[in-house]
């Protein structure tokens, strides 16, 4: 039986993970993109002699596929992945808390930090602690918890707006990006109950040494090439089209004939791709809607932050993070501050921005003041993520769809994750191993059975 061909549309991690699995289980792969650059959402480019992400990305030890993938590319070694959950908390004045793991089982591991947690007060501490103990109890599968936000469940159980803001949005916004009031119940248990309510380590925080685009582009690049694929960036896909002979992929400049295709592109893409009536409400994936992740990059004349990376008790602040040594090595220091759910700040004018971020970071942390910010910019992503709102869960589609030969990849999927890097690579795995199956009459995986 010959090689089965095999496209995907799409060079993020949902199609490069989809192309090296694919790949990996003996099909002849072709990757086409239409950007000239390969990675989706997670890239870099060069400014002024330094590298910029165009956002800051982690991970935790729980994301087993994303870790997984990095492992296949060989770029494990790129990546910093603590040994232990440690996260400074740092108020407005420089006051710092901090979130730590210790010894015993879940929850019990944050009982301790959570308890001496000087952000809040000692009656908020002790109902934080009794509603993440009601938490591990929420069925995140049930549909009822996808109807309410995960901001009404909060203060059904207790919880003050202060503990909202100070403790529980600084774990729901940078993941699922959305706030507490925004956020789906489903989705925000999800998180709490992978990361933090089943296994002690799961927390534990990672991030890249480099610039992302060295991360994930050039490393899967490698890897695919050197395992017989095509890579083809800057060809833009039209449609997929189904005749008698299989599928097919119309390109700007030509064709693409296939045995199965996996379309892994942004959920509004979907719809101009896939033939209609291949995916259930299909019409309607345009409802997930996005939200943005605004991202500030200031270089100081000297180190102003004392760790690599930390929470900030300031809308303006959110995360901040060290990427000197990503960026240049330089003596200077490199900072990049992520906003996410950052709609507001879409029009805002960068000098704006810069300024009012550059004044946050200074009240924050006191060596800030009397630095000096050498070079500045901003970097936005207007759809960063779809909108893990009420209701989302009914719209994520799985991998497959009406045809036994075309199939859908992306952290939009219904992974069972919040629209994070982890979800993305779980989706394209998934997607690849059932168009292998498909192709040669064994049952499909779940999207949920994906490699750790």
């Amino acid at each position: 039986m010959s090689a089965p061909r095999i496209v995907v549309i799409g060079g993020g991690l949902a199609g490069l993970s989809a192309a090296i699995e694919a790949a990996d289980l003996g099909g002849l792969v072709t990757l086409v993109e239409r950007r000239p650059r390969l990675g989706g959402a997670t890239w870099s480019f060069e400014h002024n002699g330094r590298w910029y992400d165009n956002g800051q990305h982690v991970f935790l030890r729980c994301c087993t596929a994303y870790r997984g993938f990095l492992d296949r590319i060989g770029a494990s070694d790129d990546v910093v992945l603590q040994d232990r959950l440690a996260l400074p908390v740092v108020a407005p004045g420089g006051h710092v808390a901090w979130l730590r793991r210790h010894r015993g089982r879940p929850p019990l591991h944050l009982a301790r930090s959570l308890l001496g947690y000087r952000h809040l007060s000692r009656p908020e501490r002790v109902r934080a602690a009794l509603a993440a103990t009601q938490l591990a109890r929420v069925d995140r599968d049930d549909p009822r918890h996808d109807e309410t936000t995960f901001g009404e469940w909060l203060e059904a159980h207790g919880q003050s707006a202060r503990a909202i803001e100070r403790f529980w949005d600084l774990i729901v916004r940078p993941t699922v990006n959305l706030p507490s009031a925004e956020a789906s119940l489903a989705i925000a248990a999800t998180v709490f109950q992978i990361a933090f309510l089943t296994d002690a380590p799961a927390a534990d925080i990672g991030w890249s040494r480099v610039p992302l685009s060295a991360l994930h582009a050039a490393p899967a690049q490698r890897a695919l090439l050197a395992s017989g694929a095509a890579v083809h960036t800057g060809r833009g896909a039209r449609r997929v089209e189904l005749t008698g002979g299989g599928p097919s992929v119309v390109l700007d400049d030509g064709s693409l004939d296939a045995d199965a295709v996996i379309v892994a592109v942004p959920h509004d893409r979907v719809a101009s791709l896939v033939p209609s009536g291949l995916l259930g409400d299909q019409a309607r994936l345009g409802e997930l809607g996005s939200s943005a992740i605004v991202n500030v990059h200031l270089t100081y004349d000297r180190r102003v932050l004392p760790y690599p990376m930390a929470a900030v008790l300031d809308p303006l602040v959110q995360f901040v993070f060290d990427r000197t040594a990503a960026a240049d090595g330089s003596n200077s220091q490199h900072v990049a501050v992520s906003l996410s759910g950052a709609d507001a700040h879409l029009a805002t004018p960068s000098r704006v921005l810069i300024s009012a971020v550059t004044s946050a970071v200074a009240r924050a942390f006191p060596a800030a003041r009397d630095a000096t910010v050498v070079d500045a910019l901003v970097t936005r992503e207007p759809s960063a993520t779809f909108r893990a709102t009420p209701g989302s869960r009914a719209l994520r589609p799985g991998i497959a769809t009406a045809s036994p030969v075309v199939f859908v990849a992306g952290a939009w999927t219904d992974t069972g994750w919040p629209a994070t890097m982890e979800g993305a690579v779980r989706s394209g795995t998934s997607a690849a191993r059932a168009a292998i199956a498909s192709l040669r009459s064994e049952p499909s995986p779940s999207l949920q059975e994906v490699p750790s």
